[in-house]
């Protein structure tokens, strides 16, 4: 039997579609019922009749902060434990809130799997947790993480969350982690990157020339269920990138697809600077979220190159091109407008 937490978020939709092929029982935790009709809208982009599919999967409501919901989660006699839940922001209000969920959640699953004797613990971090570029070059698996100033507190959070998932391998536990870019993927146009599909329809307008790494969210699932699977594999950590694109590049595949104007208005570090800042003051007035803050204006700026040479070459996985990736997102988001 498969657990899967973060199950109604983006890696979490997807993977839970793509376990499907492989088992026949699921178990998924969710905190929001109504998420769950989010999850049925992404089995639906993959075919017309997916319920067969969706009922292999047992929603049990329970949050990874709270132990006694997880003691009645861990009952269930899990294979292995593909951990997708956490708190993304950039908001140094929810640094908190994340620190709860992405650091004290994770250790929380990491004692419940060794206690349970799970086979292979599978945690999706991020490219945040990764350590700094050394003289521009290319930032791969080994690079050192500093804790310096110039990290923000999704960063912080998530190589905290690592630091527990190795805590868990130095007590024989199995793990494995995977470092994913930004994730594109259809399902959540709302939030995180999906909202670039809607903002850009929109009529959006500014790009910056940042650099970044990108991949498919379809990709994520597939190599997640490849480590998991692989007895000889344990471990080790992998940068998950299909390539390194511009936000200016991004925005104009998007704009493409939907058949929308592009975005042209070029925006400075010094005009970023000023809206946030002028976003915050409106945060204090208003009470809304921010839309920009000081780290995702600096991010967005930002040019960082990474490598997937290792998970390329361990598991001889191709990455889908970011171009056709957007194509097929796109589609989707044309269906649903």
């Amino acid at each position: 039997m498969i657990l899967v937490t973060g199950g109604t978020g983006l890696v979490g939709s997807h993977l839970l579609y793509k376990l499907t092929d492989k088992f026949d029982t699921i178990v998924a935790i969710y905190r929001n019922e109504h998420k769950i009709k989010v999850v049925e809208n992404v089995f639906s982009f993959y075919e017309e009749h997916y319920q067969k599919r969706f009922s292999k999967i047992k929603w049990i409501k329970a949050d990874i902060t709270d132990i006694p919901s997880l003691e009645v989660v861990f009952k269930h006699q899990f294979t292995f434990v593909f951990h997708c839940a956490a708190l993304v922001s950039f908001d140094p209000k929810d640094y908190r809130p994340m620190r709860k969920i992405n650091i004290e959640g994770t250790a929380n699953l990491i004692n419940f799997s060794i206690d349970n004797n799970i086979q292979k613990f599978c945690y999706v971090s991020s490219i945040a947790a990764i350590g700094d570029s050394i003289n521009n070059e290319t930032i791969n698996e080994e690079n050192e993480w500093l804790d310096n100033n110039d990290k923000h507190g999704y960063a912080i959070t998530k190589y905290g969350a690592e630091m527990e998932v190795w805590r868990g391998s130095q007590e024989d536990l199995d793990v494995v982690i995977v470092n994913p870019g930004v994730i594109l993927g259809s399902g959540f146009f709302n939030e995180g990157s999906g909202k670039m599909f809607t903002q850009v329809y929109n009529g959006f307008k500014f790009y910056t020339e940042g650099i970044t790494g990108f991949v498919s969210v379809k990709d994520v699932a597939d190599v997640l269920i490849r480590l998991a699977t692989s007895d000889s594999i344990k471990n080790e950590r992998y940068i998950l990138v299909s390539e390194n694109v511009s936000f200016k590049n991004v925005f104009s595949l998007i704009a493409s697809h939907l058949n929308v104007k592009k975005p042209h208005i070029k925006t400075s570090k010094i005009m970023t600077s000023i809206f946030w800042r002028f976003d915050w003051l409106l945060t204090k007035i208003t009470g809304k979220k921010p839309l920009l803050t000081k780290n995702s204006a600096k991010s967005s700026h930002q040019k960082e190159y990474y490598s997937a040479n290792k998970i390329k070459n361990e598991l001889n996985f191709e990455f889908q091109p970011i171009d056709k990736v957007i194509k097929n997102v796109a589609v989707d988001f044309i269906k649903q407008v």
